[in-house]
């Protein structure tokens, strides 16, 4: 007996593809919106931030490269932080031409309570199937990359959206520092769990 598929019959692939799609986009959006109220944070600035929790020090440069991101983009993301007291930058010691970031205390602490970003969580999930699976995820989404004629379309280095379409991760940064409270309100949410809970 031939399997029937385990969606209604009148139901179009066409519809069921947008519909997935769609979801995809509103998660991502989700995710960088609660990131933003919740921890006044940009997904990039996270991503620097667990960067430099996980290797201690590192030089501008070798965080924009660990990150995927230009350097006049993390220079902008590093003086944002750095006024809110989750980082310091100092010249290292055998080479004072060279500048080392590094978190603070309240760095570290800010790291610890916010929500894993969404494509740590992806990658890990991803991880846990057959690799004949995951060949077959990259077929699928590459060819949607094509039929949507995105293949020109810089891939951000981030999983996260912006807040308006013209946003960049330095843009987004600056107005979140310029919007009354978020200053002092990162402190605020601690008591908040990340998306889905906590980590």
């Amino acid at each position: 007996m031939q399997a029937t598929p385990d969606f209604d019959s009148t139901s179009r692939y066409d519809e069921r593809i947008l519909r997935a799609l769609r979801r995809i986009i509103r998660a991502v959006d989700f995710y960088s919106r609660q990131l933003s109220m919740r921890h006044s944070l940009t997904g990039p600035q996270l991503i620097c931030l667990r960067q430099l929790k996980q290797h201690g020090e590192l030089t501008p440069g070798q965080l924009a490269r660990a990150v995927s991101l230009s350097p006049a983009t993390i220079s902008g993301i590093l003086d944002r932080l750095e006024r809110r007291g989750y980082l310091t930058r100092k010249r290292r010691a055998e080479d004072k031409r060279q500048v080392l970031v590094a978190l603070t205390k309240a760095g570290m602490e800010l790291v610890d309570r916010t929500p894993l970003p969404l494509q740590e969580r992806f990658i890990q999930r991803l991880a846990e199937l057959p690799e004949a699976r995951q060949a077959e995820i990259d077929r699928v989404l590459q060819r949607i990359v094509t039929m949507m004629e995105a293949e020109e379309i810089d891939a951000a280095p981030v999983l996260a959206s912006w807040p308006t379409g013209n946003e960049t991760p330095e843009t987004a940064s600056r107005r979140l520092d310029q919007a009354p409270g978020t200053a002092s309100s990162i402190e605020d949410d601690s008591s908040h769990e990340g998306i889905n809970g906590s980590r």
